[in-house]
């Protein structure tokens, strides 16, 4: 556990250690610090290197966004992985970029044009799209440098933006080959539309929220041809060609095959029966509008109706008649009304609670509308999607969400990837004079002459961000980077989005990269979520800004509190004070080593052998040792919580709080065997701060150099397990003593006692293996030698050993006696319960010899500690 050989292109000796503050100020330390990785190159790769590769592409950041805490989380733990395994000898690469957002940075400038009383449209395609360029190079990647704050050990010489001429090139020739192999085609469908941004939308692109509407029950046709329907959006009607109802259905079979008269039409529309109809849901029919809605439209494909459109992009009803110009809203409650005074609305539920889809950029409501789009035909790039995860050649983490990405992938839709923007990868493809349609690849010629004209829309973002781990590397180039560094290892994102991302990688990867999957690992993150559980929102107050808590506690504390609510898959709650805790451990952790180093904790020479070294030294080196095993195996199955945890205890509990007290008495005493422990000492404290580097950085980096004298604990070793410093004895010693100390100090505290009031206390360790223990279990549970007019007013039988303490003036007799009683209640009736289970022959007759010896020691317990009991209670002092 001793190997901290840096690489061999970044070792240094600073000579002397440094000297600490007796204050760790984050705010002082972090930003230069950082600075300083970068400028030593700490985290770039070299893909020259014989070193084994280790890849992590970040999931890129809208070029428009601002570190948020779901940014922090995810970001601290693809940090810690990489400073691992940079540390365990890999060429680790953890590569940083942006995503152009297309709707998103649209709206940014678009909303600055509007300001000067200007649209897009004034200024034509060309320019709007250089002001947006200006935009990005002025106001965007703002995050970046929040990442910086983080310690994101990101490799920044190789940054990359998704639409840089290299990953334009990587999406041009994608398209290409898609369209070629028939994949990509063009056609009307019903997609999810904006009328404010003008542009067909994502899912991911559209939020659902719970809102009040009306639900209206409306008469179509009349006496025994009627049949009624309900819906919530009634200006609809007007695009209506059938009614469907489930072939099934025996209250409709009469109507099947016939007409109904519209209302407020002309027009008698057919009755269909289609299996998709809920029988058990509403009267069990249901209006048919294709052109506004996707269930819809999928009834009218089966049974060839027509598409009726009746609202532009604009959200206004089209139609020849009274409701001609009316936006959507005005439209329903005046088609609403006009039913009405025909005595056509059968009922009305109002308010009726439903989800309405909203544009996550500007909060419009969404519009189902068929259109003229490009779209992916995924079913043979998901089903190969969906076989390199059953086959094992990329596993999911934790296994139980692979339902959720089978889900997806087994039912995927094809995919719509034009946009209606102008701000994007334009779509390649240019049309003709005469109905020509011709896809360009990046080494072609686009077509030029009278009427010929490029496809006006722009890809989808997660068209170009589904490239991402192989277009940063330089494909369709076969550069070093790609062969290196390709396929990467983990994937680690948010469950929220495996349809949206995870999957079109997995898509586009294997069907670009021969068959090789983009990534080993999809490790799938929880949410983040307020201290409650709750959801944070703006609107309600839950919102935090994670630079905010930087700020005030320090990136090791936000870091440390992120990972250590990090269980796989699961949500994570976070709340101000489990940040200030955090704080507390990284202060705790810098006292503790500055502690160490006033006490003369050195590195110099090897180890003593364990003949050389007290029972303590040797119980914490075995503590070490298995501490490095059991973070490893945490880290291998990115169980950051659990290897947090194990940690904090190890470095606060077992070395801060037990370690360091033990040791004074012994580095009091002087000489070999205190030279001794100030080298086991300044060894533990080293590889602690090794474990604890990838989750809190600054704080590590700071100490490990002063503690060492060396460069960076950045490009140190990771710590390896050493066998023969397993001590089992070891452990079972100290732990015998902690289980004295503990016990005397909860005593004390029954008492009353301060932690700091000293007892006279006499003491019997013989034939406890603690003998040589006692100066320090005196002073660890202050314990003064016993005088000549000592005086035993309580007694306590622990592990063995006998504590006869004087507590004459300071004990609390009646509270002392009432804990004994209720003490020896609870141990009486103990051995009345194992006395009745011995006594019972039915039990000893079928029980299993190892539950009735399980029995007979619980008896042999009992009555042990009701002797104990009454003993002390007799040994009371009268009062």
């Amino acid at each position: 556990m001793t190997d901290t050989n840096q690489r061999p292109d970044q070792t240094g000796d600073h000579g002397a250690h440094e000297t600490l503050p007796t204050q760790y100020s984050p705010a002082e330390v972090e930003g230069p610090l950082y600075e300083r990785w970068v400028e030593r190159g700490y985290f770039e790769a070299d893909a020259k290197s014989d070193r084994p590769p280790y890849t992590i592409v970040i999931p890129p950041p809208n070029v428009t966004g601002a570190l948020h805490l779901g940014h922090a989380f995810q970001h601290t733990l693809m940090d810690a992985l990489t400073r691992r395994k940079r540390m365990q000898g890999y060429e680790a690469l953890w590569l940083p970029g942006m995503d152009h957002a297309g709707i998103a940075t649209q709206n940014k400038v678009e909303q600055q044009l509007a300001e000067s009383g200007l649209s897009r449209h004034d200024l034509g395609r060309e320019a709007f799209t250089a002001k947006v360029w200006e935009w990005k190079e002025q106001y965007g990647g703002r995050i970046l440098g929040q990442m910086r704050r983080l310690g994101d050990g990101v490799d920044w010489s190789r940054e990359r933006f998704t639409m840089d001429e290299g990953l334009s090139q990587a999406v041009q020739t994608i398209f290409k080959k898609l369209f070629d192999d028939g994949l990509i085609y063009r056609a009307e469908r019903i997609i999810n539309w904006c009328p404010r941004c003008l542009t067909a939308l994502s899912d991911i692109e559209v939020e659902h929220e719970e809102l009040p509407g009306e639900l209206v029950s409306i008469r179509y046709g009349d006496g025994d041809d009627s049949i009624v329907v309900a819906t919530t959006r009634a200006e609809t009607l007007l695009g209506d060609t059938a009614v469907a109802v489930h072939p099934d259905d025996a209250r409709y079979a009469h109507l099947v095959g016939r007409t109904v008269a519209l209302p407020l039409t002309d027009r008698r529309i057919p009755v269909v029966a289609d299996e998709h109809v809920d029988p058990e849901f509403g009267t069990g029919a249901v209006k048919v509008t294709p052109a506004h809605d996707p269930n819809d439209f999928a009834i009218g494909q089966r049974h060839g109706l027509p598409n009726i459109t009746v609202m532009d992009e604009h959200g206004v009803i089209t139609v020849h008649g009274p409701f001609l110009g009316l936006d959507r809203f005005e439209a329903r409650s005046a088609v609403v009304g006009a039913l009405r005074e025909q005595g056509r609305i059968v009922a009305e539920k109002r308010p009726y609670m439903h989800a309405v889809g909203h544009c996550s950029r500007c909060r419009t409501v969404v519009e189902p509308r068929l259109s003229l789009q490009w779209w992916v035909k995924v079913a043979p790039l998901a089903a190969e999607a969906g076989t390199a995860v059953r086959d094992g050649r990329v596993k999911i983490h934790p296994e139980e969400l692979e339902g959720r990405y089978f889900s997806w992938v087994d039912n995927m839709h094809d995919w719509c990837i034009s946009r209606q923007l102008w701000w994007g990868h334009r779509i390649p493809v240019w049309y003709g004079p005469d109905g020509e349609v011709v896809c360009v690849g990046p080494d072609d010629a686009a077509p030029s002459g009278e009427g010929w004209h490029q496809d006006p829309d722009v890809l989808d973002t997660w068209f170009s961000s589904a490239l991402w781990p192989f277009s940063t590397l330089g494909w369709p180039e076969q550069t070093p980077d790609l062969e290196k560094f390709y396929p990467t290892d983990v994937l680690l994102t948010g469950h929220d989005i495996i349809f949206f991302w995870v999957a079109r990688m997995m898509m586009f990867g294997l069907y670009a990269m021969d068959g090789r999957a983009p990534f080993h690992t999809i490790a799938l993150t929880g949410l983040v979520r307020d201290q409650f559980g709750k959801k944070m929102s703006k609107s309600s107050g839950t919102a935090v800004d994670p630079l905010d808590w930087m700020n005030e506690f320090g990136a090791d504390a936000v870091r440390f509190t992120l990972a250590s609510g990090a269980n796989p898959g699961a949500d994570v709650p976070i709340g101000e004070d489990w940040v200030k805790a955090s704080g507390k451990f990284c202060n705790k952790v810098w006292n503790a080593t500055r502690f160490a180093l006033m006490n003369g904790a050195t590195l110099d020479g090897p180890l003593p052998a364990a003949e050389q070294l007290t029972a303590a030294d040797r119980w914490i080196l075995s503590r070490l040792n298995a501490v490095v095993a059991e973070t490893d195996a945490f880290y291998d199955d990115y169980q950051f919580a659990k290897l947090s945890d194990a940690l904090y205890h190890f470095a606060w509990d077992e070395v801060f709080d037990w370690y360091l007290e033990l040791s004074k008495t012994t580095l009091l005493a002087g000489g070999p065997q205190a030279d001794a422990s100030r080298r086991v000492l300044g060894e533990v404290l080293e590889v602690t701060l090794r474990l604890l580097h990838p989750v809190i950085p600054f704080v590590t980096d700071t100490l490990w150099t002063a503690l060492t004298g060396r460069e960076s604990v950045v490009v140190a070793a990771w710590p390896t397990v050493d066998p023969g410093r397993a001590d089992a004895a070891a452990e079972a010693e100290i732990a015998q003593l902690q289980q004295v100390i503990t016990e005397v100090r909860r005593f004390g505290a029954d008492q009353g006692l301060s932690p700091s009031q000293k007892v006279p206390a006499r003491l019997d360790l013989s034939g406890t293996g603690l003998a040589a223990h006692e100066d320090a279990l005196r002073a660890m549970a202050k314990l003064q030698p016993a005088g000549a007019d000592f005086s035993a007013t309580a007694t306590l039988s622990v592990a063995g050993a006998t504590v006869a303490l004087d507590l004459s003036g300071t004990i609390d007799v009646p509270a002392e006696r009432k804990r004994l009683a209720k003490d020896l209640a609870s141990a009486e009736k103990e051995l009345a319960q194992a006395e009745t289970k011995l006594g019972n022959e039915a039990f000893l007759a079928k029980a299993a010899p190892v539950a009735v010896e399980k029995i007979h020691g619980r008896k042999a317990k009992a009555e042990a500690d009701i002797s104990r009991l009454t003993a002390q209670l007799a040994a009371l002092p009268e009062g």
